[in-house]
């Protein structure tokens, strides 16, 4: 798995973490690269969030053996089997702590200024990281967060080696890892932008966070009931401050909410400006028979209807991004004469199943293929041959159907952000 950026894998990692959004967490990130992806997770659960300072106390002479950790509150974390068997004496080891409180006082400053550090007695906390190369600092921070009270401790992180992950296992309740590659050499090798985070970074993002959204600012995602025609289905919508277009995401198999592919799609969507509906177009006991996957009237006349609701709500200009039979739906919700839909991107989807209602599509139409997923390239190549309007194949190197390559989904998202933004 391959991250564009820090916020990029904050996208990802707060779905992950979604089964935790109901015990109300806390988030903290450690400095400085985890901050901008805690700041990710916090903002998508709706939790608070703060940084996690913690300096390791390092043998005299050795400082790479660490005998405990501190951190704020005056917690102390001391291994005393390492006390005993580096045989330094305490006035060394006192030296060591006074001169890492003094460090984590001065970071603690820096990072938060005036406000007071966010309480966690008795809350579930959720560490966070952009990545683990030993684990040395998260099980420090782990342990420190127990320390101050947390009732449950979860660590989060993109990418780790699975042995780290294994050890973090017994400094924790429970670890949350999106990728665990054998062949690891370090953290910044699975990031695209692994630039360094600096000190201002940090500082703005927890004041930006501290603060909450702007006043009559949308908040990034908010969970909604769309009306389809009588029916609730459940979805997200992000209207990030002065979107100029909003784009719908159909899913054949029902669940499109959840769909990490869509969901990192719509997050490179939202940072370009525009908004987003992810939103499911079947129950969950519809989904349950496969024969309504394939219903294609169905599933359009529902985005049709959604797309009704939300034009109710936000007169904005409106897209259809559809995967799978999804793709087949949004044609076929476009090709409507009333449709009034800006652009439409197929991600590996089966447009061939919208059949004779491709000729009446009028929106500009991406399909995007990936080059290994052979026979639905071919299934495109012939509905391409049936679209009248302005449209386009792009074909991915390389990619299978579900575009889990390496940068397979990042060009998705580069080729579905360059379209939109034409068209709408």
């Amino acid at each position: 798995m391959l991250f564009t950026d820090r916020a990029d894998a904050g996208e990802r990692l707060a779905e992950a973490v979604r089964h935790l959004e109901g015990e109300r967490p806390v988030v903290l990130g450690l400095p400085r690269g985890g901050v901008p992806v805690a700041f990710a997770v916090a903002r998508a659960l709706g939790a608070p969030l703060d940084v996690i300072v913690v300096r390791k106390l390092g043998v005299p002479h050795h400082r790479e053996l660490g005998f405990g950790a501190i951190g704020e509150g005056g917690v102390r974390v001391i291994s005393e089997d390492i006390v005993r068997s580096s045989r330094v004496t305490q006035q060394d080891l006192a030296a060591v702590e006074h001169a890492e409180e003094a460090e984590l006082a001065r970071q603690a400053r820096r990072f938060r200024g005036d406000r007071t550090r966010v309480p966690l007695n008795g809350r579930t906390v959720i560490v966070v990281d952009d990545g683990i190369a030993t684990g040395a600092t998260a099980a420090a921070a782990c342990r420190v967060v127990r320390a101050q009270g947390a009732a449950r401790v979860v660590l989060a992180v993109p990418v780790a080696p699975p042995d780290a992950v294994a050890r973090l296992g017994g400094e924790t309740d429970e670890v949350v890892c999106l990728s665990t590659p054998r062949a690891f050499r370090a953290v910044g090798e699975w990031y695209r932008d692994f630039s360094q985070t600096p000190d201002e970074e940090v500082v703005s993002l927890l004041a930006r966070a501290a603060a909450g959204p702007a006043p009559g600012q949308a908040p990034r995602s908010a969970a909604v009931e769309v009306d389809a025609g009588g029916l609730a289905l459940a979805g997200d919508l992000a209207l990030p401050e002065g979107a100029g277009a909003v784009v719908m995401f159909a899913h054949g198999s029902g669940s499109s909410r959840r769909s990490p592919r869509n969901r990192a799609v719509a997050a490179d969507l939202n940072r370009a400006g525009l908004g987003t509906l992810l939103f499911d177009l079947l129950t969950p006991a519809e989904e349950a028979d496969r024969a309504n996957v394939f219903d294609i009237g169905t599933l359009a006349g529902r985005l049709t209807d959604a797309t009704g609701w939300l034009r109710r709500r936000a007169s904005l200009p409106i897209g259809y991004f559809g995967a799978s039979t999804g793709a087949a739906a949004a044609l076929w919700a476009a090709s409507a004469a009333d449709a009034d839909i800006g652009a439409v991107v197929s991600r590996g989807g089966r447009p061939d199943l919208a059949g004779p209602r491709l000729a009446s599509v009028r929106a500009p139409t991406l399909l995007v293929v990936g080059g290994r997923d052979t026979t639905v390239l071919d299934l495109n190549r012939a509905a391409q041959r049936e679209l009248r309007c302005e449209n386009r194949l792009e074909v991915v190197p390389g990619a299978t159907h579900l575009f889990e390559e390496p940068g397979a989904l990042e060009e998705v998202a580069a080729l579905a952000r360059a379209w939109f933004a034409r068209h709408l």
